[in-house]
């Protein structure tokens, strides 16, 4: 089961929200699609579904063109990040709903309805209403629901933004196995790159209207085509900081001298810019190689159970991803370290130089 979308354009008045995109999807895992708010990740979707129409352009499904063919007529199911059932219909009820529609028999119906509802682990609440689940379950039962039509398609739109963390990771990993087994092109859109990571499969990397990268997503984390992939595909944003490379040294920033790392011999001398993700600096040395870099606390938020401590280096702001509740005050001095064997490189343009070398 494949999903080609050839030169995909939309404009709604003079506006873009989706500009000449070539991306092609297997069944197998999941496609995310990855991108900040407003970067075409909805748009997209309902391009896909034909919930709406391109400007130009082809969709085309196991090498048919869809691109006229309304929702009604495909094979497509969608779930939202609103918890979105039948307040007074069961849960039963709420996933038999498509089968119904589709005029299967009672038998059949029943049969698919608790696969699907033993699949998601809501057997046990068939009977009750909507309200009277939790989130959680709720989105369950809108999942079940999708799985249940068989559909050769399967949208699903930032789904469990609103759960909490640890029923947002159980979920995750149920659908990283369910579709692993089903032949039906799975694409799950996200704003987060840690639940990209976690889903696999492959990555679209969007931003405004434009695909930037696409591919197995671990390649794409760790080879950002430019600056910009490597700022959307990291949380915090990736810190990049000017700099010139010599035969033997590297001067970064404002005055942070570093020996050249092996992953960088193949550039020619000259100017870069060189990026390292916050969980990369560190407030004491993790390696031999590291090397420290002055500033002044700008900033410290404590997230959960990390902090992010935004340093001031002459006219850059790094920030520093450590694990812990810590407390530091602003206007403080401090010295972080970083490992040049951590660095990416970028040329002028944006576009990737050089990657670390991977270590596992």
């Amino acid at each position: 089961m494949s999903l080609k979308l050839e030169h995909i354009t939309k404009t709604v008045g003079a506006e873009m929200h989706i500009d000449d995109l070539d991306l092609e999807l297997e069944s197998g895992g999941f496609n995310v699609l990855l991108g900040r708010t407003l970067a075409g990740k909805t748009t997209l979707m309902r391009l896909m579904a034909g919930l709406d129409r391109p400007t130009s352009g082809r969709v085309l499904m196991d090498g048919q063109d869809v691109t006229k063919i309304p929702v009604q007529a495909r094979k497509v199911a969608m779930v939202y990040q609103q918890f979105i059932n039948y307040p007074s219909l069961t849960v039963y009820r709420n996933i038999a709903s498509p089968l119904k529609l589709a005029g299967l028999s009672k038998p059949e119906i029943d049969r698919k309805v608790r696969e699907a509802a033993e699949m998601m682990h809501i057997t046990p609440l068939l009977n009750r209403l909507p309200s009277e689940l939790s989130g959680g379950q709720q989105q369950r039962t809108a999942m079940a629901r999708a799985l249940v039509k068989e559909a050769n398609l399967l949208l699903f739109d930032e789904p469990l933004v609103n759960l909490d963390y640890k029923l947002r990771e159980e979920l995750r990993f149920e659908m990283r196995e369910i579709f692993k087994q089903r032949q039906a092109v799975a694409v799950y859109a996200t704003t987060e790159p840690l639940e990209a990571l976690s889903l696999g499969g492959s990555v679209a990397v969007l931003d405004e209207g434009k695909l930037l990268q696409f591919g197995p997503t671990v390649e794409v984390f760790h080879h950002p085509a430019s600056v910009r992939v490597g700022e959307i595909f990291s949380d915090p944003p990736i810190n990049v900081l000017p700099g010139n490379l010599g035969d033997e040294m590297l001067l970064l920033g404002h005055d942070i001298q570093a020996p050249r790392a092996d992953h960088f011999k193949q550039l020619h001398g000259g100017t870069y810019q060189f990026g390292l993700r916050a969980n990369h600096l560190h407030v004491t040395p993790h390696a031999d190689s590291d090397v420290e870099v002055k500033g002044e606390v700008d900033l410290a938020e404590i997230s959960g159970s990390e902090t992010f401590i935004h340093v001031r280096h002459g006219d850059s702001t790094l920030i520093v991803q450590q694990d812990g509740a810590h407390e530091f005050h602003t206007g403080t001095p401090i010295t972080v370290y970083l490992d040049p064997h951590r660095l990416f490189a970028f040329d002028a343009e944006g576009n990737l130089a050089a990657a670390p070398t991977r270590t596992s």
